[in-house]
């Protein structure tokens, strides 16, 4: 059996059938940029008519062009697909110089909620003139269109600002996120070959100063990062740092004595905006290329659509610029479409755990956009401190919400629904991507009625599908693979440096080369129709709505000269979805009680340094072995099951070494 066919496997499982169904509220459609259903319906029979004539339209509609496309989809060289090559345009100018010119110039932008809790109004004006010093720095130090610049750092309006930067000039930002280990750091500058890397002293997160540019001096003192010029260092907390002469320079020394214009630097559609790396199943990271156009057109366009933005919302959405919720929904949609948004420092429990709900009412937020893992963990702990629970505060102004990372379970939206929600705003359940560089299933806010644990049905020109193991369509109700059938202008364009990794991993022939391979599971619903995400059918784990290869974490464990082999799995868990869980086999005798849990403890901070903390065992235990086949390949389904704390029921007969399932039943 094929790869692919044993995911369709894996993917046949269904979930409970969940028949609560929400009405958009009446108030709310009324006035929704997609109202009701057959407002949707006409969106989607104009994609379907005319499907390169619906997004030229939209193209033109959404955003500002210096040089008009005449080309819309070039579909030559499938599945390198090219939307609006032709035409030319500036990402910066898009955000920034049109909301100068529409009106928009003393309108609050950014409102920056320290980690401290104190806050601070940035206008587009001052956001524009801060991204123009910053890109003219950039260009100051040789900096220009086509470069790489990797940025490593928090939740700031610099960290936007460094971005939007870049745009503006034509280089290529790799944001990796702060919480990345130096040789994570390292092996990402290295495959982009980055001239620059942008950072800060440290970072402030609840209430503690973590290093920054320590981190960046280790990844470059590993080798290998010739390419890097410059290492510009934004000063957040005055920290004690060392700062290389010749190399080094402080982000106010940079910018101070620069122009408050810059010109942007006009550039094709298909030009790299960005690379973002994720998770791969093979280890290493991929770095996923977007281009600017069809990008763009996308984070703008979704903002309409599925958050419903107007002239007078605050839009919150809570995730890491570091992550691509952040690029989508904080460094570029919100500013395309002229909204006021909190860029937030801190985390969700500091000072407590009603951060997010004081946060809200301080900032009269409208519209809130969190994780799964985020909601879950704040139920714990209303239900364990009542004075932080959602009731306690003022939310009367939200109006929508949304869940983004991972798919919600049903319980947790219901309490989201009615404690956060109050009952009175649609929950937005997205499903997407780092590859798809926005929303691709998701209700609409104004139109689709909302079933708790479903991210409902695709976006209009999203031609999403589930299909087996040859690439045919499966009859609802009948689990598979999801599938996104044309191209669309948001879509990753390669993987950088890796064209073959791009064509084998999201276009694999055994599925006729052209439909797009979304990596989940899913089914749906055999009367709505509506998609049901059932979880990976690689080996990328979803840990908090953070992807991580499984080979990432095996090849960390295996690097610690006391590990000689590893088998990392998840595990279903409450608060972040999945956990990881390590079987690890160590080149001495099996550690039993107090010895084993020591060891324990040390592969985890182990692998916390390797790649970072998000990446540590939540469980690790220890064998004689692994389960092997005759053949000596590892049985990570059986590991599932021991990891689950399930009875092994399948057949266990090819196994070399059976009793080894009864040792590692145990965690440490």
């Amino acid at each position: 059996m094929t790869s692919t066919a044993n995911q369709a496997q894996s993917a046949q499982q269904q979930g409970p059938q969940e028949s609560r169904v929400f009405a958009p509220p009446a108030a709310f459609a009324e006035q929704a940029a997609v109202s009701g259903m057959a407002a949707y319906d006409a969106l989607c029979a104009e994609a379907a008519a005319d499907y390169e004539g619906f997004w030229a339209r939209l193209a033109r509609e959404n955003l500002a062009w210096q040089k008009p496309f005449t080309s819309v989809l070039n579909e030559a060289d499938a599945p390198f697909y090219k939307w609006f090559e032709d035409g030319h345009l500036n990402v910066s100018y898009n955000c920034l110089d049109r909301n100068l010119q529409n009106g928009n110039a003393d309108k609050t932008a950014i409102i920056f909620e320290a980690d401290d809790g104190t806050s601070t109004p940035v206008s587009y004006r001052q956001l524009h003139e801060k991204v123009c010093k910053f890109a003219n720095g950039l260009k100051s130090r040789g900096i220009k269109k086509g470069d790489r610049v990797i940025i490593y750092m928090s939740m700031s309006v610099e960290g936007v600002a460094a971005m939007q930067a870049c745009a503006r000039i034509g280089a290529t930002h790799s944001v990796v996120f702060g919480g990345f280990s130096a040789k994570s750091l390292q092996e990402r500058i290295i495959d982009a070959g980055a001239v620059a890397v942008i950072t800060g002293d440290e970072q402030l997160r609840g209430g503690k100063q973590l290093p920054l540019k320590a981190i960046v001096d280790e990844a470059l003192a590993l080798g290998g990062c010739e390419s890097v010029k410059d290492v510009i260092v934004y000063k957040r907390t005055g920290g004690n740092i060392a700062m290389v002469a010749g190399r080094d320079m402080w982000l106010s020394d940079l910018v101070d004595q620069q122009s408050a214009e810059c010109e942007p630097e006009w550039v094709s559609a298909e030009h790299p905006l960005f690379i973002l790396y994720t998770s791969g199943s093979t280890g290493t990271p991929k770095g996923v290329q977007h281009s600017s156009g069809g990008y763009l057109l996308w984070a703008a366009l979704t903002m309409k659509w599925s958050f419903d933005i107007k002239p007078n919302d605050v839009f919150w959405c809570t995730a890491d610029i570091g992550w691509v919720t952040g690029h989508s929904y904080i460094a570029y949609g919100p500013l395309a479409v002229g909204a006021t948004q909190v860029v937030f420092e801190g985390i969700p429990t500091y000072p407590n755990a009603g951060r997010f709900w004081d946060t809200i009412a301080k900032h009269k937020v409208s519209i809130f956009y969190t994780a799964p893992t985020a909601i879950r963990s704040l139920i714990k702990a209303s239900d364990v401190d009542p004075k932080v629970h959602p009731n306690n505060f003022d939310l009367s102004t939200l109006r929508l919400l949304g869940t983004v990372g991972e798919p919600i379970n049903p319980e947790a939206w219901m309490w989201y629904y009615n404690n956060v929600g109050r009952e009175k705003c649609p929950i937005v359940d997205t499903f997407w991507q780092t590859e798809t560089g926005g929303h691709m299933i998701t209700p609409l806010p104004g139109a689709t009625p909302m079933v708790p644990g479903s991210c409902t049905l695709p976006l209009p020109g999203i031609m999403a599908a589930i299909v087996d193991e040859a690439g045919h369509d499966v009859p609802n109700g009948q689990g598979g693979i999801l599938v996104v059938k044309r191209p669309w202008p948001s879509m990753i364009r390669t993987i950088w440096g890796n064209p073959e990794r791009f064509k084998s991993g999201y276009f694999p022939e055994e599925l006729g080369g052209k439909m797009y391979l979304a990596g989940d599971g899913a089914i749906r619903n055999k009367e709505t129709g509506y998609f049901t995400i059932t979880g990976r059918i690689d080996d990328v784990l979803n840990v908090s709505g953070h992807r991580m290869g499984t080979m990432e974490i095996e090849s960390a464990l295996v690097a610690n000269p006391l590990v000689a082999e590893a088998a990392v799995v998840g595990k279903p868990d409450d608060t972040t979805g999945e956990s990881i869980c390590a079987f690890v086999v160590l080149k001495q005798a099996r550690p039993t009680g107090e010895d084993a849990k020591r060891l324990a403890l040390e592969l985890r901070n182990w692998v916390g340094k390797e790649i970072g903390p998000i990446a540590k065992p939540k469980e690790i235990r220890f064998g004689d072995n692994l389960p092997k086949t005759r053949s000596g390949k590892i049985m990570r389904r059986l590991l599932r099951v021991l990891a689950k704390g399930e009875t092994i029921t399948q057949d266990v007969s090819t196994l070399e070494n059976p009793a080894i399932l009864e040792q590692l039943k145990e965690a440490s």
